[in-house]
């Protein structure tokens, strides 16, 4: 008896370049902020981030974050997509990835004078909106979290969106 299987259809999926995904990742978040808040001054900063830390500039031409925001917006985002290796027993392991993307979003906000914000997103799964402890969201649900001597809240970055602009904006 002959087998006839066809396996030509069966090609094996094209690894997406880490850095595509991170770079498509921003440009979501910012699309989705410029829609939520009406604008179109959200957008991806030159080299992700890394222009200000990189570049000699004056103060006011510096970028912090991986996003550019509004200047009276409160806050300054750092974008993280994949990561799929991080999971809940990573908030007990002090080097993991995840607590560098909070100290990493801390040290541009402390540059920026603005509040940290990380938006993380693992695959097929929500993306997830990292702040710091003080920063409340009434009645929406939240994981609350401890790292160090700080305090966080997680909450679904699309529960958090809709709120008025007052949580957003200086």
């Amino acid at each position: 008896m002959e087998d006839n299987f066809d396996i030509s259809g069966l090609k094996k999926k094209k690894k997406v370049n880490s850095r595509t995904k991170g770079s498509t990742f921003e440009r979501q978040i910012a699309k989705k902020l410029n829609e939520r808040f009406n604008t179109t001054e959200f957008m991806r900063s030159p080299g992700s981030g890394a222009f200000a830390s990189t570049h000699t500039l004056p103060e006011h031409l510096k970028i912090h974050g991986d996003l550019i925001t509004p200047k009276n917006f409160k806050f300054c985002i750092e974008c993280k997509k994949g990561y799929n290796k991080e999971n809940l027993y990573s908030l007990y392991n002090n080097s993991s990835d995840f607590w560098g993307f909070i100290k990493q979003s801390e040290k541009d906000s402390e540059k920026s004078k603005k509040l940290p914000l990380v938006i993380f997103k693992q695959d097929r799964q929500p993306i997830l909106a990292v702040v710091p402890f003080n920063i409340e969201f009434p009645s929406i649900p939240k994981i609350s979290i401890h790292y160090e001597d700080k305090k966080y809240n997680i909450y679904l970055f699309d529960d958090i969106i809709s709120f008025d602009s007052s949580y957003w904006f200086c």
